[in-house]
């Protein structure tokens, strides 16, 4: 019939028999866990240090390490004695118990934005479990005055301009939650990188409803996105691929 058809040419194309025998598929066996948790931790904290750039207690009780940020202090600690990681205040408002590496602590300290009123802002668009997202992690998240909050939640997306966060856009695409008072060019910009962010991911579409719980049609952002690629709709606005 069709379906093993389909199963003998699979096989074929693996280089596997049409015929015979079970289990001609190709096998790899995965190296045992690692029994120590000294090596498990010291792998979890170079891990976490790449992932992150700036490690703080926010950003390890996100990814829900076992042991938590006193187990994985203790391995940062001597990382930072045979001079693998360095520890101090290199973000404001985080604490003190921040690690990163020296290459990381050159690049922040090497950016600095230009004190020029006709920079336009950048904006970044990510998930908004993306380790480059802070919010929900090293940053708490900005008050709202809804009672929809944003969360690092999977189908989530941030928006950021110059870092700070500006939108939200819940999972689903129904609702989109803004922080601060923006010029209408500042949601142009965020406008355009959402557009781009969702073509780049090949999201199929997104209908979005109310904007910090009023009609998408009478905020700003609203018009902002229909002027980059959404479109009207009697429910709202829409984005289709």
């Amino acid at each position: 019939n069709r379906l093993s058809g389909l199963n003998r040419l699979a096989r074929e194309q693996a280089g596997g028999p049409a015929r015979g025998s079970r289990g001609a598929a190709r096998w790899s066996l995965l190296p045992a866990p690692v029994a120590d948790p000294t090596i498990s931790a010291h792998a979890t904290a170079e891990i976490m240090l790449e992932r992150y750039g700036v490690l703080t207690r926010g950003s390890v009780a996100a990814e829900s390490v076992p042991g938590g940020f006193g187990q994985l202090y203790r391995v940062l600690s001597k990382l930072e004695e045979a001079g693998h990681a360095r520890r101090g205040y290199f973000v404001e408002k985080l604490g003190a118990a921040q690690f990163s590496t020296s290459t990381t602590i050159d690049r922040l300290r090497g950016f600095q934005l230009a004190d020029d009123p006709r920079r336009q802002p950048v904006a970044t668009v990510l998930a908004s479990t993306d380790p480059a997202n802070p919010y929900g992690a090293a940053l708490a998240w900005p008050a709202t005055e809804t009672g929809h909050r944003p969360g690092r939640k999977a189908g989530a997306i941030v928006g950021l301009l110059d870092g700070a966060l500006s939108l939200y856009l819940e999972r689903g695409g129904r609702t989109v939650l803004t922080f601060g008072q923006l010029p209408e060019p500042s949601w142009r910009i965020l406008a355009t990188a959402m557009v781009a962010a969702l073509r780049t991911a090949q999201v199929d579409k997104i209908a979005i409803a109310t904007v910090d719980g009023q009609p998408v049609q009478d905020h700003p952002v609203g018009a902002a996105l229909l002027g980059a690629g959404f479109y009207a709709t009697p429910q709202g606005i829409r984005f289709r691929r």
